[in-house]
């Protein structure tokens, strides 16, 4: 094995810092050396979710497996420590939610590959998340060995507890997600929730999440799985970077503004691509994190992104355009029924939907309305009833869904 000089006891100092900056904070700091970690072990095999260019060299350590073995065991004495944190006084409160059922393994399970699955996790979203996890593990035929990777940003201590409560033997890890990756790249849209820094984070999975993952279905938190997801982990990629449900029969053209058609070289990017450009849907997508990473292509997809922030407004649609943009007609297709989506209606009024024509294996209530919400106001659409079963509220009769106990 290579082994590539990296700065290791420079991170164990890191991690050490931040050990003082969040004090009692358990959690946090074992999230924050897990990642610490991660990234050293990827950096020493040579791969780097930044870029696929060599790593450049430190002049220390000699050793820095050893550096390794002492960060491992600065995780483990955090690990080990009781968990003393409480609330703080202004602390967010989060609804509650019931225990979930525990789901076990079938036979033939122990040759079954780990499936790995992205979410994002946040207040707003968080009781569209629990749903969501619940419908994968219900219908899957091995749940035991679907692992998830959440995207968080605050509370994040109240949101693992959440999670840990509801799912108490869910393999699952937290990254925080820091807002400034993307502060300064982000331009409004048509909804506000689709310039919320969290919506961006589907980009950066290759970033955060571990070298060792080099392959993970990103789910949106407004849908619910109703087929085995290992049939989903099973589509063969091939050369191809995503895999996603195309819709050709949508405008292409809609998702820009008249200014990128009418520019000179912008429209030229969509040339020579194996196939013709259509929409797909990021809700929903079959990512090979190691072509992504030895391709760069966080780095293209916020090219645009500061086109778009710096140069001349060329979308409407916050995080899907770039997507469009880096590989329309470069997308592994999958069966339509993999993404039901816009149930949720369209990006202004939320209109009740029907069901495309077809199978369904996933119903995504991507677009302004969200079945929770038309739940609790007492105006559901039809379709929102498909929702309900997968939902964890714990409701108390004569309160309001979302107040929980203090």
């Amino acid at each position: 094995m290579k082994i590539m000089a990296i700065n290791i006891p420079h991170l164990v100092d890191r991690a050490n810092s931040k050990s003082s900056e969040l004090g009692s904070d358990r959690h946090e700091i074992i999230g924050f050396l897990n990642q610490t970690l991660d990234r050293s072990i990827c950096f020493i095999w040579g791969s780097s979710s930044r870029s696929n260019r060599p790593i450049a060299p430190s002049p220390m350590p000699r050793r820095p497996l050893a550096g390794l073995a002492a960060l491992a065991a600065l995780l483990a004495l955090v690990a080990a420590a009781g968990d003393t944190t409480a609330l703080a006084p202004g602390d967010v409160e989060l609804p509650v939610f019931r225990e979930a059922p525990a789901f076990r393994n079938g036979r033939g399970c122990a040759a079954a590959p780990t499936i790995h699955i992205a979410m994002t996790l946040d207040s707003t979203y968080l009781r569209g998340s629990l749903a969501g996890v619940l419908s994968v593990l219900q219908h899957a035929s091995c749940p035991e060995n679907v692992t998830f990777h959440f995207v968080a940003t605050s509370p994040f201590l109240l949101l693992r507890r959440t999670l840990a409560a509801s799912f108490p033997s869910l393999p699952f890890r937290i990254y925080r997600f820091d807002d400034a990756l993307v502060r300064g790249k982000i331009s409004f849209s048509v909804r506000r929730a689709l310039d919320q820094p969290l919506n961006y984070a589907r980009i950066y999975l290759a970033d955060l999440l571990p070298c060792t993952v080099r392959r993970v279905i990103y789910f949106d938190s407004d849908l619910v799985v109703v087929d085995d997801v290992a049939r989903l982990w099973s589509i063969d990629l091939a050369s191809h970077v995503l895999g996603a449900p195309e819709y050709c029969h949508a405008n292409f053209t809609a998702y820009f503004t008249d200014r990128f058609w009418s520019d000179p070289v912008f429209p030229r990017s969509l040339a020579g691509r194996a196939r013709r450009p259509c929409y797909f849907n990021t809700g929903v997508m079959v990512m090979d994190l190691e072509k992504w990473r030895a391709g760069g292509y966080t780095r293209r997809l916020e090219g645009w992104m500061g086109v778009q922030k710096k140069a001349v407004r060329i979308y409407e649609l916050g995080s899907l355009p770039p997507f469009l943009l880096v590989f329309a007609g470069a997308v592994r297709p999958v069966e339509h029924r993999w993404n039901q989506h816009g149930l949720g209606g369209d990006n202004v009024e939320g209109l009740c939907r029907d069901l495309h024509p077809g199978p369904v294996s996933l119903l995504h209530w991507s677009g302004k309305g969200k079945p929770w919400l038309r739940l609790d106001a007492g105006r559901p659409c039809p379709l929102d009833g498909l929702w309900a079963p997968y939902d964890l509220l714990q409701r108390r009769l004569g309160r309001d869904p979302f107040t929980v106990d203090v």
